[in-house]
This record gives structure tokens, sequence and C-alpha cells, in this order.
């Protein structure tokens, strides 16, 4: 994950436009409020596996990034393994950079 992209996702979380927490992460998957999801690598297994299969299943796009410490970093709030971006705008933008830097 470049820089470009943790400081987006700083700066949607000061916006308050994240959610966090694998609950309210999966509600607002459900309610189809996260426009995208991004999972810490080092997240474990069984709750990787529920974000990534509810995602799935509900078509919002979703991404493992850097492990929780860089992104718990980047969001300024220690232990955070997941977060879901609730805005439209910055899901966009990250989606972008995210997928390129995948193709890089």
């Amino acid at each position: 994950m470049s820089g470009g992209h943790l400081n987006l996702l700083g700066l949607a979380v000061r916006a308050g436009k994240c959610t966090f927490g694998e609950e309210a992460i999966v509600r607002d998957i459900q309610k189809q409020k996260a426009k995208v999801v991004l999972i810490a690598s080092d997240t474990g297994k069984q709750t990787k596996k529920k974000l990534t299969d509810k995602c799935s299943f509900y078509n919002i796009p979703c991404y493992v990034v850097e492990d929780r410490d860089t992104l718990s970093q980047a969001i300024g709030k220690s232990g955070r393994v997941a977060i879901a971006v609730l805005d439209q705008g910055f899901a966009k933008k990250l989606q972008s950079l995210l997928d390129e830097s995948i193709r890089g």
C-alpha cells in the first residue's frame, strides 16, 4: 500500500466516513452502506473469511492491504484489522489507487 492510499484513508477517517470493528463493518456491508472494505493482511483467518465472504455476497469491493500496524498507523487508531469506507468518493479514489498498485 503506497503513501497515497494511506493518506487518503486517513482523510476518510477524519471526515467520519469509515466504520471499524468486525460487527459494525458486517452490518454496513449488509445495509449496502460500505463502498469498499480494506482488511489487514495479518487479520485472523476466520475474520478475513467472514468479511471477504460478506463483501462477495453483497458485491462490495474488498482489498487485503498491509498489516494491522500500518493500517492502524494510517488512521491513527491502534489494533485495527479492517475498515469499511462509507463514502463513494473516497471509495472510488481508494480503489483506483489500490488497483494501480496491484497492476504496478
